[in-house]
């Protein structure tokens, strides 16, 4: 169909009266912007005197029951807004409370901590990893601390009893891999002893199949972790899988057993280290293998410029709770990295929540929030503040 002139003229002048309207509209807005401002500012400036009352009369920041009946009252007044006038005021609330809190200085415990802990550590004792010599965990270890002796314990759970046991050493445990997903196992010990986090690697992973001998592989031995990463080569081929403790003790395993038909996942370095013949090398799914590893430690350590933080908490069984917590690190314009929720045990339905943020608690406005959060939340913990080395290469 051919436009004419005349009805490109029209469409011009229809689009230039909705620019009109449009326009009229935002200038709506605007103005009502310029009323709520001054509005918010008065309605924070009576936050700060009621932080001062509060103050002098030891009464808490957090009063979820009066929030709730607000909430509840602006929910219904809005109809069919409800929901969203619920938001709104649940985020100006979060802000009120956040500058009470700043104001009152809470979280005594966690600002005397950050005044009095250790920037730097001294040599560890030991470090301790899970597995056996040639495991991924034994690589992260001499990454970290390349002249710490090195100790070996049959599990995770060993990792942290050999720790508790001995302050001046440190562990080194998988928490998360970049195809697998978390190791829950680690998450739920550290959730358990809330020992402090003083550091971080990921390590590239390249996993190799390894035999003692020659002829057809049927099965292969590694941790569940290490099946899972090559769980594309494992169904290609199709291969039945036996789960051991650790990737570089089915190494170990297979050498000593030399089980006909049975071929070890492992790194090439444990493959070498047990004498077995590397049959086929990169065979997990993703090339970019990576797994994060922490070191743990009993003695808190918070660097100058460390760049992450770990938390550990429950919610108040109120709608809303984890969303409430969450929109108050991106007030704070922090980047959340990691969260993991775990069942507390002995609890139907409740459960711990685990947070990596990057942040250095030596931030004023950081610090804040966390203190706040420590006041506010029921089974906070605050895990650490660290240094994170990235891979290079093939670590």
């Amino acid at each position: 169909m051919q436009v004419t002139g005349l009805y490109r003229v029209t469409i011009h002048m229809e689009k230039d009266g909705y620019q009109e309207k449009l326009l009229e509209i935002r200038g709506e807005i605007d103005a009502i912007d310029e009323k709520l401002l001054p509005l918010f500012l008065q309605r924070m400036n009576c936050s700060e005197r009621v932080a001062e009352i509060k103050r002098g009369a030891g009464i808490p920041v957090y009063a979820p029951k009066r929030e709730q009946e607000i909430l509840d009252r602006v929910a219904e007044r809005a109809g069919a807004y409800g929901p969203s006038a619920k938001a709104l005021y649940s985020a100006m609330m979060a802000v009120s409370r956040a500058r009470q809190h700043q104001l009152l200085e809470g979280g005594e415990e966690l600002r005397k901590l950050e005044k009095t802990a250790r920037r730097t550590l001294p040599a560890p004792s030991r470090v301790v990893c899970q597995g056996v010599e040639g495991a991924y965990s034994h690589k992260a270890a001499n990454m970290l601390y390349p002249q710490a002796p090195i100790a070996f314990v049959p599990d995770f759970r060993q990792v942290f009893a050999a720790v508790e046991e001995e302050p001046e050493s440190l562990g080194v445990l998988p928490v998360e891999n970049s195809a697998a997903g978390s190791v829950t196992a680690v998450y739920d010990l550290i959730l358990q002893y809330r020992f402090y986090i003083v550091g971080a690697v990921d390590v590239k992973v390249e996993h190799c199949l390894a035999a003692a001998g020659e002829g057809p592989v049927r099965r292969v031995v590694s941790h569940p972790q290490g099946l899972s990463q090559c769980g594309e080569y494992i169904k290609a081929h199709g291969l039945e899988t036996v789960e051991y403790s650790n990737t570089a003790a089915a190494a170990q395993f297979v050498a000593r057993e030399c089980p006909a038909g049975t071929a070890a996942i492992c790194s090439e370095e444990a493959a070498e280290k047990y004498g077995l013949k590397i049959l086929e090398r990169g065979i997990q799914n993703e090339k970019n293998n990576t797994t994060r590893f922490v070191v743990i430690s009993k003695e808190p350590l918070l660097p100058e410029d460390a760049t992450k933080i770990s938390l550990c908490f429950s919610l108040p069984h109120t709608t809303g709770s984890l969303y409430n917590v969450l929109e108050r690190f991106a007030v704070c314009g922090l980047n959340l990295t990691k969260i993991e929720s775990r069942p507390i045990p002995g609890s139907a339905f409740e459960y711990d929540f685990y947070l990596d943020f990057t942040g250095c608690l030596h931030h004023p406005q950081t610090l804040a929030l966390i203190c706040a959060l420590h006041d506010e939340l029921p089974r906070f913990s605050f895990l650490g503040n660290y240094d994170e080395r990235q891979a290079a290469g093939e670590a």
